[in-house]
């Protein structure tokens, strides 16, 4: 049976995954809830969180989504202001056939990341409006508009922005106000 303050570790990581679709992060459970790492490896011992990536865990009985990788992703730059960005946004926003090959994310600040597995993340700097985010799932992602006019300056291949403008604009991802300027900064880059 465990004991009283394995409960309460318990309670406060669901209460917190409950809105990152399952998953907490070693340092949002230490640093912001106060577990001590014994407790959180006796929890991860006892199967009552499921390592993930590193530094990254499940609480099994919460529901999560079909790729939390996006979700481990923003939880690996440990800064809650974390957002999906370029070319990840872009394709989640499904007005463009971009398959990124890493998972693009925005902090709003510098800091150091560490991790083993650093190729598959790219992260970028750059200080976000409120009206240039929304969510996706529970998590914090860029918006059609702000997607693309960061994957004009990152490189993203022409033939798939002029996609994501054409579409974004049918299905209203991009307002009509919004498509001339980003197909005039699309050809600027040219």
């Amino acid at each position: 049976m465990p004991g009283p303050g394995e409960v309460l570790a318990r309670d406060a990581l669901r209460d917190l995954a409950e809105g990152q679709n399952g998953l907490v992060s070693r340092r949002q459970a230490v640093d912001d809830l106060g577990v001590t790492p014994g407790a959180l490896d006796h929890l991860v011992a006892r199967g009552g969180l499921l390592p993930v990536a590193r530094g990254i865990y499940r609480v099994p009985y919460l529901p999560g989504v079909e790729n939390e990788r996006y979700q481990v992703a923003l939880l690996r730059t440990g800064d809650p202001e974390a957002a999906l960005s370029h070319e990840t946004a872009l394709a989640l926003h499904e007005i463009s056939d971009v398959n990124p090959a890493r998972y693009h994310v925005t902090i709003p600040t510098a800091r150091r990341i560490r991790r083993s597995d650093n190729d598959a993340f790219v992260v970028h700097v750059e200080e976000l409006m409120p009206d240039q985010l929304g969510w996706w799932n529970l998590m914090r992602v860029v918006t059609a508009t702000t997607a693309i006019e960061q994957c004009i300056a990152y490189g993203t291949p022409t033939y798939l922005l002029r996609q994501g403008i054409e579409r974004g604009e049918r299905t209203g991802a991009v307002r009509r106000a919004d498509v001339a300027r980003l197909t005039q900064l699309l050809e600027d880059r040219a």
